[in-house]
């Protein structure tokens, strides 16, 4: 390696380290602000908390690697452009090819690592992370509960006054409310002076048992006239048991995008390998609920549209003979088999494009394995002649361009998955049209960068609003 690649890399690994260390923090920082209400006031030891994000943390690679590589790139090569260093590099006849050529090296490396990292430590992490928050609240029921504020587990809400106890498993003052299945709110009321939380590593339900207590529950009589009375029964109880499932502490909000949690979990093998039984299944599902119209219709599957339609109409009159009546119930039983046929294939319908979105999910997820190492290519290729064309170092201008390229990749690539997973477009396109709407920008900045024609100078941007800031300072010391 010679002494020019040894220094760019030197300079660009300075900056990469430094820019990857303060965004993986500040993401880190988003992390707990999210899960928040999980890590507050749950009891939990500095242990706890700091396996509960060394676990989250490779998730927020996918983020921060790309943005790092951007953001380095452009500061590396802007500064070295401020610094008229790309002047003397060209001046001893070294071109921009040459002067990437070190880099590039680098940063296809990188590639490769990062498709490991996606391919192998994610998933572990996935899994490890989605079943270590199920295991704080096995073994601290502190965390599936929370003292003085109402905690949602299910169709739960649930306030104690007082806790005690090592694991905070003896409860004072519990008050409950019971969702009703029917999403009229809450039917049922719970009260009671005392509980206590029974918790098993083996096994996913959380006994509640509440002791001297009373139970309150609404009841909807069948006589409209009789619901204004408000009818409700009420029990006093010495003992009362409640299982809470507490795989209901993995469902966060956003139930659409839970179904998907699963292939975070697997590798490239086991996605292709999953993706594989999941068509054959629904392919066989398409086939039957074909098949099983076809019956209720009683047509044959195997009939041509235009063998369904009649070469000369005939109209024959088959209710001649019968009365009104006969004919008014015909119809009506003709009515209720169309809206029996309808509605069993809206709920057909709806599980087929339920696994129909399964099915996508898994396939963006073997795309976003790929994704990540090509970004890093894509967004040095960026970076790298920005900053050359920029003339621009160190934290203030780079940072502006590096975001705003950041966010609409991130923007294009989240609104793609969001498509595809809906079947709007294919998971291929879904997961890549981010590449195809910025590569071209990749191609436009290295051609800029490598003929020496993109000069922009910003300074008579920037020195106005300098001046101008400049000039109100002065006139406000003045008037002090």
């Amino acid at each position: 390696m010679k002494i020019l690649d040894k220094y760019l890399l030197k300079t660009y690994l300075t900056s990469f380290v430094g820019v990857f260390v303060i965004l993986i923090f500040i993401f880190i920082l988003q992390t707990v602000w999210l899960f928040i209400s999980e890590l507050a006031g749950k009891d939990l030891d500095l242990v706890l908390i700091l396996k509960f994000l060394l676990f989250k943390m490779p998730s927020l690679v996918p983020l921060v690697l790309p943005l790092s590589v951007l953001l380095s790139a452009i500061m590396t090569f802007g500064d070295l452009a401020e610094n008229y260093e790309f002047a003397a590099m060209k001046s001893a006849g070294i071109s921009f090819q040459r002067t990437i050529k070190g880099l590039t090296g680098f940063i296809l490396l990188l590639a490769l690592a990062a498709f490991f990292f996606a391919n192998n430590v994610i998933p572990y992490a996935e899994y490890k992370f989605t079943n270590f928050r199920k295991n704080i609240a096995q073994v601290k029921p502190a965390m599936a509960i929370a003292e003085g504020q109402f905690s949602t587990i299910g169709n739960i809400n649930i306030k104690v006054d007082k806790k005690t106890g090592e694991n905070g498993e003896f409860l004072e003052g519990v008050t409950m409310h019971k969702k009703s299945n029917l999403g009229e709110g809450a039917k049922t009321v719970i009260k009671s002076k005392r509980g206590q939380l029974i918790s098993s590593d083996k096994s996913n339900l959380l006994q509640l048992v509440l002791l001297d207590g009373y139970y309150y529950e609404d009841i909807t009589p069948n006589n409209y006239q009789d619901r204004q009375k408000m009818p409700f029964a009420k029990v006093y109880f010495k003992k009362y048991n409640i299982n809470i499932d507490l795989s209901k502490l993995n469902k966060v909000d956003g139930s659409e995008e839970n179904i998907t949690n699963a292939c975070y979990m697997l590798n490239l093998s086991e996605l292709k390998y999953t993706v594989d039984s999941l068509t054959t299944s629904y392919n066989r599902e398409i086939v039957s609920v074909a098949d099983n119209m076809y019956q209720r219709v009683g047509l044959n599957a195997n009939l041509q549209p235009d063998s369904l339609r009649p070469k000369k109409p005939k109209i024959v009159e088959l209710t001649s003979f019968l009365t009104k009546e006969e004919k008014s119930k015909i119809l009506e039983i003709a009515a209720s088999d169309a809206l029996s046929s309808k509605q069993n294939f809206d709920i057909n319908n709806f599980s087929l494009e339920y696994k129909k979105k399964d099915i996508n999910s898994f396939w963006l997820s073997i795309h976003e394995k790929f994704v990540i190492a090509f970004a890093c290519i894509l967004m040095f290729f960026i970076g790298a002649p920005l900053g050359s064309i920029i003339r621009k170092g160190g934290l203030g201008l780079p940072i502006v361009f590096a975001m705003l390229i950041f966010i609409t990749f991130h923007f294009l690539n989240t609104f793609g998955k969001k498509v595809a997973q809906e079947s709007g477009m294919t998971p291929f396109f879904g997961a890549w049209i981010s590449f195809f709407l910025l590569v071209p920008l990749a191609i436009f900045l290295t051609r800029k960068a490598i003929n020496d024609s993109g000069g922009i100078n910003f300074d008579g941007i920037t020195e106005p609003i300098k001046n101008l800031f400049n000039k109100l300072l002065k006139q406000n010391n003045k008037l002090q």
